[in-house]
């Protein structure tokens, strides 16, 4: 037996030489706000860039060479030149615009990733009655894209994090494994809150000028797929739920290859009212942050192609 608290027992590996393993670089969080004006009535896209560049860097690491790096502020000036050059007509076009010019105008780079999210503004009112430039930052979810291009195909991942939903009947949780260290009660009836983290991926790629998908349009309804499944399943776990709300995506949006979901359990507990000489009929809950369970899963189709390595 190997005496693991002597570090001269434990062996050593053969001595190797160290190798530059997979690398990007990039800008990120770049904050961008396009004001699209049609009169007294204006469009606001509000927008947070991430841009990650993969290619020939080696020389960068291992001896300092910055001749075929970009500056890293040269892709924030860029974010800001293509938003007034080109608009923003969602943040899926705006990020295929950006990854294109990245690989096709440097040599160097082989494939760019970017990353985005766009917070909401809802408009206060009209042109007709002049606050048809005024908005409030809608209490949303955040939505998010990920645009990624290898000079020949594009992956683009949509998505969404922060949507919180709840369910106060239609969800049980029993039959359950237990251990000597289970206090968790059986229960027939209880409440079902959680914040949905999806991401899809989009058949799309862009070969042979295939016309992209309408992203407006498709997060929509991908929102709403999302939120009927989550009213409409009875719930015997979180595990079921999600797996109904992903299936319901894919089945209903063929552009759709794969849906990726990330939910955790927000607990809520019922309070113990009978210190106070009164009953709790699933009536009053304490709302618990932490800690919670987490629920991960992919829902795909068959026949999905590979991704760009991206990540």
């Amino acid at each position: 037996m190997v005496n693991t608290t002597d570090p001269a027992a434990v062996p050593s590996p053969p001595a190797g030489r160290a190798v530059l393993g997979q690398n990007q670089y990039g800008k990120a969080e770049t904050r961008v706000v396009r004001v699209t004006r049609d009169g007294r009535t204006h469009r606001v896209r509000d927008l947070n860039v991430s841009i990650a560049l993969t290619g020939a860097m080696d020389e960068v690491h291992l001896s300092g060479s910055n001749a075929n790096v970009l500056p890293t502020d040269t892709a924030k000036n860029t974010v800001y030149a293509f938003a007034r050059r080109h608009g923003v007509a969602s943040p899926e076009d705006f990020g295929a615009l950006l990854a294109r010019h990245f690989v096709t105008s440097q040599e160097a780079v082989t494939t760019a990733r970017v990353r985005l999210a766009e917070y909401a503004w809802e408009r206060i009112g009209s042109a007709q009655d002049g606050t048809g430039h005024s908005f409030v930052r809608a209490g949303r979810e955040t939505r998010t894209a990920q645009v990624g291009y290898d000079g020949e195909r594009f992956e683009v991942v949509s998505g969404l994090t922060g949507l919180t939903v709840m369910n106060t009947t239609d969800s049980e949780f029993r039959g359950f494994v237990t251990d000597p260290y289970t206090t968790l009660r059986e229960t027939g009836d209880r409440v079902l809150a959680t914040d949905v983290t999806a991401r899809w991926r989009a058949a799309w790629d862009g070969a042979a000028g295939q016309p992209a998908p309408d992203w407006d349009r498709g997060y929509a309804e991908v929102r709403e797929d999302l939120l009927r499944a989550f009213a409409g399943t009875y719930s015997r776990s979180l595990q079921q739920t999600l797996y109904a709300m992903g299936a319901r995506v894919v089945e209903a949006r063929p552009w759709v290859e794969e849906i990726r979901l990330s939910l955790p359990n927000k607990h809520h507990f019922l309070v113990d009212l009978e210190p106070f000489g009164l009953t709790n009929d699933n009536e009053v809950y304490h709302a618990a942050d932490r800690p919670y369970g987490l629920i991960e899963a992919t829902v795909l189709r068959e026949g999905t192609r590979p991704r760009i390595p991206t990540d």
